[in-house]
């Protein structure tokens, strides 16, 4: 990926709906270069949807949290099956599954706290395979946009972008 192609991929993040003319005029290239630039990265893999953005407050999901679990028997099975479980529901936003003492990090969004405590303690602390559910809530969530941009000097060099 050059300098053009992390433009349009920064742009397209931030408004993946702006016309091919907008993209183009914004990153400083031709309208047909933006197009074919942004083809070959779908083709590559690199852009691999597009989708909308929703404000959870606005759809009265305002309190967020993660909650980690710990899975027994602990098995592929079981934990591809926890993984669908969870995915399915309706609160869930996103499905980590993990290393360390927990086996899976499920980002979820509801109405109120009151509903998060029913929603642990109705429909997840009483499965027998999750033997340990623990819940943080989530003051504040922000989406960083540009993922591409990773300094890959340090990479080729063999330091990290701290050394």
């Amino acid at each position: 990926m050059d300098a053009v192609d992390q433009a349009i991929l920064r742009r397209l993040q931030r408004d993946g709906r702006q016309t091919n003319r907008e993209l183009a005029e914004a990153v400083g290239v031709a309208p047909s270069t933006a197009l074919e630039r942004t083809r070959a990265l779908r083709s590559r893999g690199v852009i691999t949807g597009f989708h909308a953005a929703a404000d959870l407050e606005r759809l009265g999901r305002g309190v967020q949290a993660l909650i980690s679990i710990r899975i027994r028997p602990q098995s592929r099975e079981a934990i591809e099956s926890a993984r669908d479980s969870m995915a399915s529901m309706p609160e869930t936003i996103g499905v980590f599954v993990v290393t360390g003492n927990e086996d899976l990090l499920v980002h979820v969004a509801v109405p109120s706290t009151a509903y998060l405590r029913d929603f642990v303690l109705d429909r997840l602390a009483r499965r027998k395979e999750y033997v340990d559910v623990r819940t943080i809530v989530v003051y504040d969530y922000v989406q960083p946009v540009e993922q591409s941009e990773l300094p890959s000097a340090h990479r080729s060099e063999g330091r990290t972008p701290y050394s």
